[in-house]
């Protein structure tokens, strides 16, 4: 199928320069790219609904008759309306269409179609406004609808995609050679490509997405394979491969032994023939600092240096204060970087790190600026690394010659979901929690009982401790009926009159952010009013109490991180989910998290009913976008694939997956995606 990759979209029969832009928009340059622009949805016209019988508020396929020439009106504004009544010999549907002038030549009267649209009105006056309609006899099963932008509709893909499928030669190059089809049970491409776009029967279209599927969590696994193979260089920074008891002695409390586990596993790598690659992830609270500082510990003691990367400059801050002071009895010196810090200071630190007196930088992206030069950077730490793009990761990774990487995320994630976006990584899984980490106790209430939840809010602050307030929404919004900072500093203000309060949201200018939070670890603010921003953020241990409003608005997994922001100190402490929520699926899901500690159990749980999404935000984990797998509901197809991978990935060299090697490359060529 190269030629069709390699033919421009305008050779399509009506795709001009203007609809060719926007099938480029679309993410379809040429012909073969079309055909793997896969569709979103497929309206069933085959179930057919007798107008009496029709719902309400719902999506319907009815036959009828064209009673009469369909009448033309024109309304305020310029627009005309086109009215039409058809029958199914029971009963009435009247249709109303906006501005079409072709409605009188395409409805005839006597004569019977279909049509499909959201069915309106009353019981006793059914009606459709603007339905799709086809001549009886003419209509398809199974009609794909696909992803459109405006000046492009559904429809017209379709048209376009009729012509692309003529164009297929008759024997077409597959990436899975016969044999390996025939052992997974998978349909040829040909008949895939057939099947996914214009599928005769719900079995068809079932065989077609099972072998698109598996193509391309096939060709994504080779791929990530490659990645992680090719970076086989030589270590240039090998550390003694025994467990680093002399940073173990340095700690004021003893390792658990999931640090221990994880530790001697990094160390492992980092003795071995090649850089080591490494995630790991961890619950909230789970001791992933004290890992990275091991690893600091080991490679400064080999006289090479190290860089901690942050998202934020008060989390830099705070692991600058609690790493300096854990090594600098060891005589490891660390220096923290960020974008506020006066020039002359940032000046002064850079000379001295190109020169090796500073062991360990800590910093934000100040890490990566062109003025800031390592005289031999042999690890790199990212910290909560999806709030960092992969181009971040790369620019710190390039300021040594092939150091060691670890990549840590406190977003629990399915195992087998990691093993999909880090393929190239191997990973460790902190599972325990230090002695004296304080559990959660969390509840569900409705807003009714808002105000006695300020009254054991107070309670808290009258202990002497703080507490977040969190809401979905910075500024009101008429169309969503939810709570946001706006109205509720009033709320707040009114509840805790002369408490100190402070707000903090994404829209705020760095230095505003870091300002209300350095305010609020300080102990000067007691309350702080904010959005999910502080899901990553500052440690404040005197913090033990939170309320998150409109708790039906957040994943399982955001709200697990949210909940992390308290009990990190020796006070109990409680998290509050206030909802209105009267669905049953909504309040199910919440009552799960309320009665669940484990993020694991959090994650996976909140894989099955929400997707990957909620793991990745806008494609951070640099992974190229896939077109029709999903990683929530097709996990079945994805392990067959990664054995599979896992069996072929030595033999690619062979003439029979050329083919199979040119999708790998295509699927990469988009620029730098590739996670670390």
């Amino acid at each position: 199928m190269p030629p069709l990759f390699e033919r421009e979209i305008e050779s399509l029969k009506g795709v001009g320069p203007k609809r060719g832009a926007l099938y480029r928009k679309l993410g379809a340059p040429t012909v073969g790219a079309l055909l793997r622009l896969y569709p979103r949805a497929y309206e069933d016209w085959g179930s057919r609904t007798s107008i009496g019988e029709a719902a309400l508020n719902e999506a319907a396929t009815i036959q009828g008759q064209v009673l009469q020439k369909p009448t033309e009106t024109r309304v305020r504004g310029g627009k005309t309306l086109y009215k039409a009544i058809v029958t199914d010999g029971e009963s009435d549907l009247h249709l109303t269409f906006f501005n079409n002038r072709y409605i009188p030549m395409l409805l005839r009267p006597g004569q019977v179609y279909l049509f499909r649209g959201r069915v309106t009105g009353s019981f006793l006056k059914k009606e459709m406004l603007s339905p799709e309609f086809v001549p009886q006899g003419k209509e398809k099963a199974i009609v794909p609808v696909y992803p459109a932008t405006q000046g492009l509709t559904s429809r017209m893909v379709c048209a376009a995609m009729e012509h692309a499928l003529a164009l297929l030669p008759k024997e077409v190059q597959d990436p899975l050679p016969a044999p390996l089809r025939e052992k997974y049970g998978l349909v040829g491409l040909a008949e895939a490509l057939r099947g996914i776009h214009f599928p005769q029967s719900p079995e068809e279209l079932a065989k077609a997405k099972a072998r698109l599927v598996f193509e391309e969590f096939l060709v994504l696994q080779l791929g990530l394979m490659q990645i992680k193979g090719g970076r086989r260089q030589e270590n240039p920074h090998p550390v003694p491969g025994a467990f680093p008891e002399g940073f173990a002695s340095l700690l004021p409390f003893p390792l658990t032994g999931a640090q221990r586990r994880t530790i001697a596993e990094a160390i492992g790598d980092m003795a071995g023939p090649s850089p080591m690659n490494r995630l790991v992830q961890g619950d909230v609270g789970s001791g992933k600092t004290a890992v990275a500082a091991a690893l600091c510990w080991a490679v400064a003691k080999q006289g090479y240096q190290a860089a901690l990367m942050a998202p934020t400059e008060i989390l830099a801050a705070q692991h600058f204060q609690s790493l300096s002071a854990l090594l600098a009895p060891a005589g490891i010196r660390c220096a923290l970087f960020t974008g506020s810090m006066p020039a002359a200071r940032r000046r002064e630190q850079q000379a001295q790190l190109a020169q090796g007196e500073i062991s360990l930088a800590i910093g934000t992206h100040a890490l990566i600026s062109g003025g800031t030069v390592f005289q031999d950077l042999a690890l790199v730490i990212t910290d909560e690394q999806h709030r960092f793009g992969v181009n971040q990761r790369s620019a710190l990774a390039g300021k040594g010659t092939a150091p060691h990487l670890l990549v840590m995320s406190a977003t629990p994630i399915p195992r087998t979901l990691a093993l999909m976006v880090y393929g190239d990584l191997d990973i460790s899984v902190l599972d325990e929690l230090p002695p004296g980490r304080q559990e959660v106790s969390t509840y569900l209430i409705d807003s009714p009982k808002r105000q006695r939840a300020f009254g054991y809010i107070q309670k808290h602050l009258d202990a002497g401790r703080q507490g977040y307030l969190v809401c979905p929404l910075v500024e009101d919004d008429p169309d969503l009926p939810l709570m946001s900072l706006e109205k509720y500093r009033e709320v707040v203000a009114r509840a805790f009159p002369g408490t100190p309060a402070a707000i903090l949201h994404g829209k705020m200018k760095n230095a505003e952010k870091e300002q209300a939070m350095s305010a609020f670890a300080s102990g000067a603010v007691r309350l702080l009013l904010a959005t999910t921003v502080i899901e990553v953020g500052v440690d404040v241990p005197n913090a033990a109490i939170m309320l998150i409003e409109n708790a039906e608005r957040y994943g399982l997994s955001q709200l697990h991180q949210l909940r992390g922001r308290i009990g990190r100190g020796p006070y109990k402490s409680t998290c509050i989910l206030l909802t209105d929520a009267q669905n049953e699926d909504t309040l199910a899901r919440l009552r799960l998290f309320r009665d669940t500690r484990d993020g694991f159990k959090i994650a996976d749980a909140d894989l099955k009913l929400r997707g990957p999404g909620d793991f990745f935000g806008a494609r951070q984990h640099g992974l190229p976008q896939l077109k029709i797998a999903d990683m929530a509901n097709d996990m079945d197809i994805l392990r067959r694939a990664q054995l599979c991978a896992q069996r072929l990935s030595p033999h690619l060299d062979e003439p029979v997956y050329e083919p199979l090697c040119a999708e790998i490359r295509r699927l990469f060529a988009t620029g730098d995606q590739v996670v670390l």
